[in-house]
């Protein structure tokens, strides 16, 4: 068995970029308040330290320089981390995202490569209130041209970030905030996860259950863990690549168990549970012995005040409540 270390998620991530820009001398990061505060939430905390303030680059607070620079850094033969501060501003850069970075590849024949990694942390934490709260991956799904990845754990996170940089193509890497301060066990030795594999986290055999990001961690697994307690075997998939979607490994599992529950912090009208229902409607609707179940927040901001922020969140025991009926 590997050796494994402890660490948090953040420390994942900062791991990854360590030792990207020690193995390549073209990557480099930027974003807001990098070197002088180390990221608003700390995950670039000692970069500049050990890379300078050359390649750990402050830019000012204008999310379209940010990615317009970074696109144009990327067709030079430059590597460039972009961080977003909060994927709620990713709008702003919209057309230097879908417009630039995702088409130029496509635009000039195959001729340039576009290798940038977009940096956005996204998801719920105590009361950030509608503008700094949400979860937008799916909007990102629906560009070609994009490579989508949202890890649920440290060793993920790393291993993401680390194929994410290698990666010839531009990846968005959403970073759930929730997740920063989490705890797993990560490889000591140099490992890659790649991109476009969803993972088996537990196997079942009564119903497949696909999620990703923090909410596998906080609603998922919590749902596995009751309904085992009543006999019911469920199989989780960890999806982790958002685009590409591991069609194959979805239908494996609904080969498997005959029921597909999805389940996602990220508003449910929309978003990728739809995508993954069409995709096994359209591929596997035979094996189905019920309707798939689809699991989002409510279509509405997300509330400031904590006792409607609470009432917004996904609940394991509903979950798990139409799981029975499923059955």
């Amino acid at each position: 068995m590997a050796e494994t270390k402890n660490i948090t998620f953040s420390q994942a991530t900062l791991e990854a970029m360590q030792e990207e820009m020690a193995r390549d001398d073209r990557v480099f990061v930027m974003g807001e308040d990098i070197a002088r505060q180390g990221g608003i939430f700390g995950q670039f905390r000692g970069l500049p330290d050990s890379f300078g303030t050359e390649r750990i680059r402050d830019t000012p607070i204008t999310e379209t320089a940010i990615i317009g620079a970074a696109v144009g850094a990327a067709l030079a033969g430059m590597r460039p981390i972009a961080d977003m501060h909060f994927a709620d501003f990713m709008m702003v850069c919209g057309d230097e995202i879908y417009n630039q970075m995702a088409k130029v590849h496509y635009m000039f024949g195959g001729q340039k490569t576009v290798p940038m990694v977009l940096r956005a942390p996204d998801g719920l934490i105590n009361q950030a209130a509608a503008q700094h709260s949400q979860s937008l991956e799916a909007i990102f799904q629906h560009i070609p041209g994009l490579k989508v990845v949202a890890p649920s754990n440290p060793a993920d996170a790393k291993g993401l970030l680390k194929s994410a940089i290698r990666d010839d193509n531009p990846v968005i890497y959403f970073e759930h905030k929730a997740l920063f301060n989490t705890k797993g066990d990560v490889p000591t030795d140099d490992y890659l996860t790649p991109i476009g594999k969803a993972k088996v986290v537990s196997e079942g055999s009564d119903v497949t259950m696909v999620s990703y990001s923090n909410c596998l961690q906080t609603v998922a697994k919590p749902v596995v863990n009751m309904a085992s307690k009543e006999g019911i075997s469920i199989e989780l998939v960890d999806l982790r690549t958002i685009s590409p979607i591991d069609k194959d490994t979805i239908l494996e599992s609904v080969a498997k168990t005959s029921r597909l529950v999805i389940v996602h912090e990220a508003v449910k009208q929309g978003g990728v549970g739809g995508e993954i229902s069409a995709i096994v409607a359209e591929e596997a609707i035979d094996l189905l012995d019920a309707p798939i179940l689809r699991f989002g927040a409510p279509f509405t901001p997300v509330a400031f005040a904590r006792p409607l922020e609470q009432e917004y969140r996904l609940k394991p025991q509903a979950i798990l409540e139409a799981i029975r009926k499923m059955l």
